[in-house]
């Protein structure tokens, strides 16, 4: 299996060079060359645990890793977790029109959310990858609250990395902070960025699209624009489709900022699993919902929500997406990318002929009420960015069962969903633990030079 850029003109690289390059010399998203087809082979998956499942996919995206070797790898990743199941469901009754709704708990992970399913995976493959070569790494990331220390986790204590995470000064939830900045490990450092998550991502692509910084600093990503993050995401997609789907697909409904989690479920429907819909779930901040209503995507200002890892104006997976819209026309692409880098905007020319997604926002009212009703009406309480998710199912009707991507643990965000619901219901043993941690970060503005000196001062 190889990996080309979206932008066609990197040179094709394997699968553990893709690892490491993260984002492509070209400034485009590395994706496999071709998809296997496995719709014909599902029996073969069917009645796997998690682990397993996970062992038998990724393995026809990865063949210069020893079958005995990766699947070791993924039973050290998920070994972490703190459910036997790793990816366990729970059955939601009267939602999305009175039918049930399964959530899908992505949260059992070390930092309790959904970026542990791919970040602990993530962080093995570096340790395994750095020590055969002999090398080190410095990772870039950016993140709107979880991916941050969820890539920490992955990555904390091990010599032959560093972590260099941006996040936007006063914009993350306080536990979300503090998960990041209580990590004494000489390896992590935060920088609390003057300015939005989208300046944290654009300073990180900058640094990256730098091919003399890139190399000079020996960057890495942990961001999902890393091949390997989609991969491991793709599998609790696959794995939730075969489970519950019947005599019909199921549709998953997803809260989307970055589109790089909703984008795993496209490629496995891609693949043949039985996916009908995939349901785009954004907050306030809808440039996605808008762009599958009107195929346009324009950048709009930034709303500051309950649910902040959702906070975005620019997804930065888009690009892959639009790379399968074009049919993998790698200059439309370039075209479609300049021009919305240069103006904040671009179109397809006409709402985006599709079957595969749905797209709606949901406002703060609605997630405040369905935090409640959730709560009210099953004993289970949900987090912000899940409720966006929920609220998001009970709008469409679909043949199949509804999957919602549960992707955070409510004790991340106490105080919305303890308001919501009237009652102190969010909280975790590890996340009360962080309370009297101390805590190191360093505050820097939003410029490109500024991370570039701080990179120049502590990057090994």
């Amino acid at each position: 299996m190889r990996y080309v850029s979206t932008r066609g003109q990197t040179e094709p690289m394997a699968f553990k060079d893709a690892v490491i390059t993260g984002m492509a010399p070209d400034g485009g998203l590395l994706i496999p060359e071709t998809l296997p087809e496995l719709g014909g082979r599902l029996d073969e998956f069917r009645g796997l645990s998690f682990v397993r499942f996970a062992e038998k996919l990724m393995a026809y995206f990865v063949d210069d890793i020893p079958e005995g070797t990766l699947n070791g790898l993924v039973e050290r990743a998920y070994a972490t977790f703190d459910h036997p199941e790793v990816v366990p469901f729970r059955a939601l009754r009267g939602l999305a029109g009175n039918h049930d709704v399964q959530v899908m708990e992505l949260f059992h992970g070390p930092t309790l959310a959904f970026k542990d399913v791919a970040l602990q995976f993530l962080g093995q493959l570096f340790e395994y990858i750095l020590e055969e070569r002999d090398e080190h790494l410095n990772i870039l990331g950016a993140t709107s609250g979880d991916t941050g220390s969820a890539a920490i986790a992955g990555v904390r204590g091990l010599p032959s990395v560093d972590v260099f995470i941006m996040f936007p000064e006063g914009r993350v939830s306080p536990l979300q902070e503090r998960q990041m900045t209580t990590i004494p490990d000489e390896n992590v450092h935060c920088l609390a960025v003057e300015g939005s998550f989208d300046d944290c991502q654009s300073l990180m692509k900058s640094l990256f699209a730098d091919a003399d910084a890139k190399r000079t600093l020996a960057l890495g990503a942990v961001n999902s624009v890393n091949w390997a993050r989609v991969l491991a995401q793709i599998v609790y997609y696959g794995y939730g489709s075969l489970k519950f789907a019947r005599s019909e697909p199921v549709t998953f409904c997803v809260p989307t900022g970055n589109f790089g989690n909703v984008f795993a479920g496209y490629l496995a429907k891609k693949m043949g699993f039985p996916i009908d819909k995939l349901v785009i779930a954004t907050n306030d901040n809808d440039i996605l919902a808008r762009f599958f209503q009107t195929g346009e995507y324009r950048r709009g200002t930034v709303h500051h929500t309950t649910s902040p890892a959702m906070d975005i104006q620019v997804a930065s997976n888009f690009e892959r997406y639009l790379y399968y819209y074009f049919d993998e026309d790698a200059v439309r692409l370039r075209t479609f990318m300049e021009e919305f880098a240069a103006t904040g905007a671009a179109s397809v020319g006409g709402p985006p002929q599709t079957d595969d997604f749905l797209a709606t926002s949901v406002s703060e009212a609605e997630v405040r009420r369905t935090i409640r009703d959730v709560y009210e009406h099953n004993g289970y309480v949900v987090d912000p960015h899940t409720a966006v998710g929920l609220a998001a199912a009970e709008r469409f009707r679909v043949p199949g069962v509804q999957i919602c991507a549960a992707t955070a643990h409510p004790a991340k965000f106490p105080e919305s969903v303890n308001e919501a619901i009237g009652r102190k219901v969010a909280r975790h043993p590890t996340l009360d633990a962080l309370a009297d941690l101390p805590t190191r970060k360093t505050r820097i503005p939003a410029t490109t030079e500024a991370v570039r000196a701080f990179l120049d001062k502590h990057a090994r």
